[in-house]
């Protein structure tokens, strides 16, 4: 395996860069996920959209793609009150991750603001289609966001499956797992750059939860995902 310092490419947040070195490298070591299908991640900017199986997706999605990767973040993370609170705003701010509104509305749309210009640069924005984690493992509806953006910043958008992750919780991710994680990357769908009408929006989302389900090989449940409480 090569050095940590070496896995990660340039131009990642200190923190995002510190993080891989030190806690990556452990879990890598530790979970030895298998990562398959790097080959089809563009060089430029592009979209990742995995499914959403535990809070553990995110991180193992960061150590095994050897680029920095934009998270889109609940923006309570971002006001979190108390010392607690207070860790949280700086590990959301430090790992460069864009706040999320859910109330809807124009402050929704800030997300998309903060996210085409680092598209357009060339950077990757992970978005889990879904909207939410999986409430029992099946892969669910996708909403249309992903290819919204997709489409606002000119770049593909990239399937990906997670298996392995299961329910586990933050205190699970320190401990050996018995169920190997395997994180599969597949095709881009350049479709997603040019979908211009509500239509062909909607039918490049359910292209995308296609591709995601041939990765994963989840029942598939054609409508959205009940939301977590917050």
């Amino acid at each position: 395996m090569t050095s940590s310092a070496s896995r990660l490419a340039p131009g990642a947040p200190p923190l995002y860069a510190l993080t891989d070195r030190t806690l990556g490298a452990l879990l890598r070591t530790v979970w030895r996920p298998t990562v398959t299908g790097l080959e089809h991640l563009p060089a430029g900017g592009a979209i990742l959209c995995p499914n959403h199986l535990s809070v553990g997706d995110q991180l193992f999605l960061a150590i095994c793609i050897p680029r920095h990767i934009t998270f889109w973040a609940k923006a309570e993370y971002f006001r979190a009150t108390g010392l607690r609170g207070a860790l949280t705003r700086r590990v959301v701010t430090g790992m460069g991750a864009i706040p999320v509104e859910r109330g809807g509305g124009r402050a929704v749309l800030s997300a998309f603001d903060a996210a085409v210009p680092l598209l357009r640069g060339g950077s990757l924005v992970a978005v889990f289609p879904e909207g939410t984690r999986s409430p029992d493992g099946r892969l669910y509806r996708g909403r249309t966001g992903a290819v919204r953006l997709a489409a606002q910043a000119g770049v593909p958008v990239v399937p990906v499956g997670i298996t392995g992750t299961g329910d586990a919780t933050a205190r699970d991710i320190l401990a050996p797992s018995r169920r190997p994680v395997t994180i599969t990357v597949g095709p881009a769908l350049p479709g997603a750059a040019t979908a211009d009408d509500p239509v062909t929006v909607r039918a490049v989302t359910d292209e995308l939860l296609a591709a995601i389900q041939s990765l994963t090989h989840q029942e598939y449940v054609p409508t959205y995902a009940p939301p977590r409480a917050p």
